[in-house]
């Protein structure tokens, strides 16, 4: 009965380190995931920035809406800065809840990102009138997942992006569009695949796709006739009439 006894115990002690080990292994991939990320949010508004910032001297340069841009972008990787911060404590930066015009973060992320698609020989367009409309949310955040889709259509789409919003009582969605080869898997495959360390393809539609489930909306893949169509939705905050975040 006694070796019975030390059997059943040394077999719960062993069953308990290795539950402690698998979460501990867990908690570490997850910081690691944390830390990566917030690497991956430093280098590209620092690239934006740094060729916005070489544009300001040319003639057609609209000089204020650029530093605007720059401003932004270095504001993103000021908040990515804060993140590689926290990931040590296996937790993210501190998300913030405010009143965001649409319209201005994708105009934003137009001129943010239009010297970085010039360098890559691709044409970054603003398509059509993006109708005055808000969300409620980190702007800092929304325009890190905006700037994902972007980048990524420039890195891996053709030779035109399209950008654009929409908006009708309940919902924004914003759509970044590519003409190059398409997703090489679905939103959710890619986005899990950068999660579990995976792939690196995937990980700023992970990033885009956790900020938008956050801010209470999704990431999802348009139909498109060619290439890549992206889909940020977010509730809306605002009826599009009164104030922002307040009935008309």
């Amino acid at each position: 009965m006694l070796s019975l006894g030390l059997c059943a115990t040394g077999w719960l002690a062993g069953a308990a380190g290795g539950a402690a080990a698998v979460l501990l292994r867990r908690e570490l991939l997850r910081r690691g995931e944390l830390t990566v990320r917030a690497c991956h949010e430093v280098r590209g508004p620092l690239q934006a920035a740094r060729l916005g910032l070489h544009l300001l001297g040319q003639p057609e340069a609209q000089a204020g809406a650029r530093l605007a841009a720059v401003d932004l972008e270095l504001r993103r990787a000021a908040l990515a800065v804060e993140d590689l911060h926290a990931a040590r404590a296996g937790r993210a930066a501190r998300h913030r809840s405010e009143a965001v015009d649409v319209a201005a973060l994708v105009r934003d992320a137009a001129v943010a990102w239009r010297a970085t698609a010039t360098a890559a020989g691709v044409a970054l367009r603003l398509e059509g009138p993006v109708e005055a409309a808000v969300v409620r949310g980190d702007r800092l955040r929304l325009a890190q997942a905006c700037s994902n889709l972007v980048s990524n259509a420039i890195e891996h789409g053709g030779s035109t992006v399209e950008l654009r919003a929409r908006a009708d009582e309940s919902r924004v969605r914003i759509e970044v569009a590519d003409d190059g080869p398409g997703l090489p898997a679905p939103v959710p495959a890619l986005a899990r695949r950068a999660r579990n360390g995976d792939g690196r393809r995937g990980r700023g539609l992970a990033i885009a796709a956790d900020i938008a489930a956050r801010h209470g909306g999704r990431l999802s893949a348009a139909p498109a006739a060619r290439g890549a169509r992206l889909a940020l939705e977010l509730p809306r905050a605002d009826t599009g009439r009164g104030e922002p975040g307040r009935p008309a």
